[in-house]
């Protein structure tokens, strides 16, 4: 099971070896061995990993259950024991990093056995990584989710600000329009995020060209620029709120219109979920 799984997750036959603990040799005399007990083929060979037949996909779906079964299992004993711990893998939108970073705090003051890794990565990234097993829950945007396979929690409502060096800015108050942001220099996240997605359609259901001059995988280069002078950047409350007020920036919010987006703590929908699990949940929901 640990063998389809980690193939399932890395999608080449030398990284499921190393994530097993195995040589790669090894890994597909007992891959090899599997399908020779079923008596069919698990995967698509070529001169590297095509994808898995349709009876190891069938397969694969029993595999993650089982896996998922034998962790609940291993913490349910601890649990019982007045003990929740384990090691836990959430991914996490960039935006939604400080939400997600000050849940991990409340979590481990609660619960100081349970070890937890936090993965930046999109939002497709982090659907795929929940759907794969690589990750037990992940944090991103309410919208695109599909509830049928999976359990969904609304956390908060991600609102948005303008960081603009205050040289390049000739408007007074503390609200921006878009249509005055756009007329910026911009530095945005990249265009496949989907943080970037939603600022590009509020810009194009108005009508809008932005002046976008650089884009980043993260929000820490784009706010320097801004320290620096040299680019304005859109940021969530929640980002621009660890960073204390810095007197050459102006924080603005944005209206017409003032866009706000549900950010959501998802899992997958299992009869048995994982304590960790359920801890992390109470902690967000609370």
């Amino acid at each position: 099971m640990e063998i389809l799984t980690a193939l399932a997750r890395r999608k080449h036959f030398a990284r499921a070896a190393e994530e097993c603990g195995v040589s790669q040799p090894a890994f597909s005399m007992r891959l090899r061995k599997i399908e020779n007990g079923l008596g069919v083929a698990l995967v698509k060979r070529g001169n590297r990993f095509q994808g898995f037949t349709s009876e190891g996909e069938a397969l694969l779906r029993h595999a993650h259950k089982i896996m998922h079964d034998l962790k609940v299992m291993e913490q349910d004993i601890k649990s019982a024991r007045g003990e929740i711990s384990g090691p836990l893998s959430v991914g996490v939108i960039p935006t939604a990093v400080t939400y997600a970073a000050r849940a991990i705090k409340r979590l481990q003051s609660r619960h100081p056995e349970i070890v937890v890794t936090l993965h930046t990565a999109t939002s497709f990234a982090i659907q795929q990584g929940v759907d794969n097993g690589t990750f037990e829950a992940g944090f991103t945007y309410g919208e695109g989710l599909a509830g049928n396979l999976l359990q969904i929690d609304p956390v908060y409502e991600e609102r948005y600000l303008l960081l603009a060096p205050k040289k390049l800015m000739s408007m007074e108050g503390d609200t921006v329009t878009w249509a005055q942001a756009a007329e910026l220099p911009l530095c945005l996240l990249e265009p496949d995020m989907q943080n970037r997605r939603i600022i590009d359609k509020v810009f194009g259901d108005q009508g809008l060209a932005p002046n976008v001059i650089a884009a980043t995988s993260g929000f820490l280069a784009s706010i320097v620029l801004a320290v620096d002078g040299a680019a304005a950047t859109i940021v969530p409350e929640q980002v621009a709120a660890v960073f204390p007020p810095m007197e050459e920036i102006a924080a603005l919010t944005l209206v017409k219109p003032q866009l706000e987006m549900s950010v959501c703590l998802f899992t997958r929908a299992r009869e048995l979920s994982l304590p960790t699990v359920d801890a992390l949940r109470s902690v967000c929901l609370e």
